[in-house]
């Protein structure tokens, strides 16, 4: 080395990587308040009016009823006139579509669904009149449009930041299912709005009572030491709203009591651990016993006065479905003192709880529930065309086809399995009290079905799961965009990003066959190649 020569400096082991726009707008976002505050409102306000749009758009065709339609929409209006569900004419479908929406009978009709969901929709007929599709479609494309919202906010409290609740609530807004689901006048979109609802409510509660609890523990140290037995909280305001909500979801359908009863199991649970971390020498009685009592006097009380008030039309009237059947035998002994109205709601109850349970038509588009991970048989819910243009719904061509089938978006649905075994292992590994919500929630509205494999049931019944699977598909893709190669290139990120670029090219492929648009027939075909899928 002469003297005059530069001496040769160590290089760098990894290779200085520039900032990407996004990581320098997350850096924005995380430093700068009024960025924070201005995407704080404008993301969920985006991803609401995106959603809206694809369930507003075109809301009034097909002018035709589709698929369950036939009874929901009849049934809603009858309801809305009487109190209660009619009996309609023969030939009341094609009467009622040409117009004549007020030939019901007045002769009371058996349903076995609970009447808030035919409130709702009976509200959007009264609003832009029976004879209008969209009217009788407007009160689910509302409720579907308020799930993406609620969603959004279900996914900030769990602690998820302003990208992580927006990418979840994108999926929902996308996603095939929730699209038909808001689109076709049956309930299930109905009853995914108040679960995913009371969901809030509990992670409201929960960040809440965490402090209140800890705070009074804290309080109470002598020495260090943890006090025997904590505080009882009775001021718990989202538990009472949490029960409000999924009681609606029971008085929408049934399936919302399994909800009732997981979150139930979940509150207790959740506090006993709560206070065994913060040192409760007896949490275990402490939160089942004491806390616990208090939790069901807020929770189940009001879940229970709120599904009775759904039925207050057939309470207050005559005409209803065995509205006078305890008047010929009315209960003796312990129940002798409960009102004939009453007994005669609970008879009819037990005639719903076995019908329920005995449904077993055959159904073409019927899926037992151990298919659906697999989505082996999704639900077509309406069809016109045909291969060759006759009866076509195009002028011209050789074959045109329009339809309603409430198949997932296939890659956002897989991913979605894919993640819920992830979620599974994150909640045994990592015990992130806030990962069991979610997993509780795909448990209480998956589980139940697989215990009736002979019941006609149906793929789209997954609606109520999918917000709980997409929010286990964004903690999957937050975790996997942390990933970086050895030289710093953000490699999940990348991947990320490219998945959610597929995920919304998929649901553009298709959005036709989710609305009924009219395309040609081999256009159709082409997203239904795999058996079953027709």
């Amino acid at each position: 080395m002469t003297a005059t020569s530069e001496p040769l400096l160590p290089q760098p082991l990894v290779a200085e990587v520039r900032p990407t726009f996004y990581e320098r707008w997350r850096s924005r976002l995380d430093t700068d308040p009024r960025v924070y505050r201005v995407w704080s409102v404008l993301a969920p306000v985006l991803v609401t009016l995106l959603a809206g749009i694809l369930r507003f758009w075109n809301l009034a065709h097909p002018h035709a009823i589709v698929f369950d339609e036939t009874y929901y929409v009849k049934d809603a209006w009858s309801q809305w006139h009487l109190g209660f569900p009619s009996e309609w004419p023969d030939g009341a479908d094609a009467r009622f579509l040409a117009g004549e929406t007020d030939i019901f009978t007045g002769d009371p009709s058996y349903v076995v669904h609970p009447p808030l969901g035919k409130w709702i929709i009976g509200a959007g007929m009264a609003l832009f009149g029976a004879d209008s599709t969209f009217g009788w479609r407007f009160a689910v494309a509302l409720f579907g449009t308020a799930t993406v919202l609620v969603l959004y906010y279900v996914a900030r409290a769990l602690g998820g930041s302003i990208v992580f609740a927006a990418i979840t609530a994108l999926f929902l807004a996308v996603d095939g299912l929730g699209i038909v689901l808001s689109r076709v006048a049956i309930l299930d979109g109905i009853l995914t709005f108040f679960v995913v609802l009371g969901f809030l409510f509990v992670l409201l509660d929960r960040r809440r009572h965490r402090e209140r609890l800890e705070a009074a523990i804290e309080s109470r140290r002598i020495d260090g030491i943890a006090p025997p037995w904590a505080p009882v909280f009775w001021n718990r305001p989202w538990i009472l709203a949490a029960g409000a909500a999924l009681g609606a979801a029971t008085a929408v359908k049934w399936s919302g009591l399994y909800v009732i009863a997981a979150v139930g199991v979940y509150l207790v649970v959740d506090d006993a651990l709560l206070r065994r971390t913060a040192g409760i020498g007896y949490w275990p009685t402490d939160a089942a016993f004491r806390q616990g009592l208090a939790t069901f006097v807020l929770f189940v009380p009001v879940s229970f006065v709120v599904y009775l008030a759904s039925w207050t039309g057939w309470l207050v009237t005559d005409g209803g479905y065995d509205r006078h059947k305890a008047d010929a035998s009315p209960a003796s002994g312990l129940f002798a003192w409960v009102p004939l109205t009453l007994q005669s709601l609970w008879l009819y109850h037990q005639a719903i709880y076995a019908s329920n349970l005995n449904l077993a038509s055959p159904h073409s588009y019927a899926s037992p529930a151990w298919q659906w991970p697999l989505l082996l048989r999704p639900t077509s819910m309406y069809y016109l065309g045909s291969a060759t243009g006759e009866n076509g719904c195009l002028a011209g061509g050789n074959g045109c086809a329009e339809g309603i089938t409430s198949i997932p978006n296939p890659l956002l649905w897989w991913a979605a399995i894919i993640a819920v075994v992830y979620l599974v292992w994150r909640c045994i590994a990592k015990r992130v009290a806030t990962d069991w919500l979610i997993l509780t929630g795909i448990v209480a509205t998956y589980a139940p079905w697989l215990l009736y494999p002979n019941r006609t049931i149906f793929q789209f019944y997954t609606i109520v799961i999918l917000p709980f699977m997409l929010i286990a598909l964004t903690i999957l893709l937050r975790d996997l965009a942390q990933l970086r190669t050895q030289r710093g290139f953000p490699l999940g990120r990348w991947a990320t990003g490219i998945f959610i670029v597929a995920v919304l090219a998929v649901s553009a492929w298709y959005f036709p066959v989710w609305t009924g648009i009219p395309v040609s027939y081999e256009f159709w075909f082409w997203h239904f190649n795999r058996d079953g899928w027709i």
